[in-house]
């Protein structure tokens, strides 16, 4: 039996979950379905736990890895997802394909982050010196690779009106290709780094999020809240996107789950 503690965007709740899997690594990341009834964590050690009517397709937990798993994303129809490391290695699941990786391959820098294409059939994965190596149908539209940053880059999204990307550093600098730019935090002072990025279902915004919960909206993402200035017990690691309802789950790397303007949703 576990107890399960949550912000629901006004108050905190506490479900008891006998089926919860517990995750014994740091969270890293979480991945959601497109109709919002489920999502996905990820922990540094590739397990998952599965949330709402998310199914299990797969894990590396329990393997050996080269390098720590540092993100999870859903394919575009919600029936899988991808798990990458540090290393670049891809580990696909459900009806995930998989379509190359870095792994085994020289990086100067570790990967971040995946953001797949619209179709699915491709994705994209994107280094802490912004780097980005494409794969599949994933069109190469630039990079920071090799170039000056201010801070890493710590995660990538993609732009669904484009087939284009954005990338964001720690410290809220947001690049575009075949993208626009919607604004960042670059020029700002931040309490805390930016750590995720998630965008919304039609392209035209996107979210970033911040160590302490801080949530910042550009373009067509709404702001539904944030855990900026509330106490954590653990800091913020990533963000997903609810496209049914237009809000947004925060998660950090205790496994805490924090909603806004979408349903929290019990371990399943």
């Amino acid at each position: 039996m576990t107890l399960v503690e949550s912000w629901n965007g006004t108050a905190w709740s506490i479900v008891t979950s006998p089926n919860v899997r517990r995750l014994l690594a740091p969270v890293v990341g979480m991945a959601s379905t497109t109709n919002g009834d489920s999502y996905w964590l990820a922990d540094s050690a590739g397990d998952i736990s599965t949330h709402g009517t998310a199914v299990n397709c797969g894990s590396m937990g329990g393997h050996a890895l080269n390098a720590p798993v540092t993100h999870i994303v859903a394919t575009p129809d919600g029936k899988g997802y991808w798990q990458v490391a540090a290393d670049g290695g891809i580990f696909s699941y459900g009806d995930a394909g998989f379509y190359g990786s870095m792994g085994g391959k020289p990086l100067a820098a570790p990967v971040v982050g995946l953001a797949p294409t619209p179709s699915g059939h491709g994705y994209w994965l994107v280094a802490s010196d912004g780097g980005v190596f494409s794969f599949g149908d994933a069109v190469f539209s630039g990079s920071m690779g090799g170039r000056h940053l201010n801070q890493p880059v710590v995660g990538i999204a993609t732009d669904s009106a484009t087939d284009g990307y954005w990338l964001v550093a720690s410290d809220g600098g947001v690049f575009s290709f075949a993208a626009p730019f919607l604004g960042s935090t670059g020029a700002m002072t931040l309490n805390q780094p930016v750590v995720s990025m998630a965008a919304t279902s039609d392209g035209g915004g996107y979210w970033l999020t911040a160590g302490d919960g801080g949530v910042f909206a550009y373009g067509s993402a709404a702001f539904h809240g944030s855990m900026a200035g509330q106490p954590l017990n653990a800091p913020m690691v990533g963000m997903a996107a609810d496209d049914a309802t237009g809000g947004y789950w925060l998660v950090a790397s205790d496994g805490g789950v924090f909603s806004f303007g979408t349903p929290f949703l019990e371990a399943g």
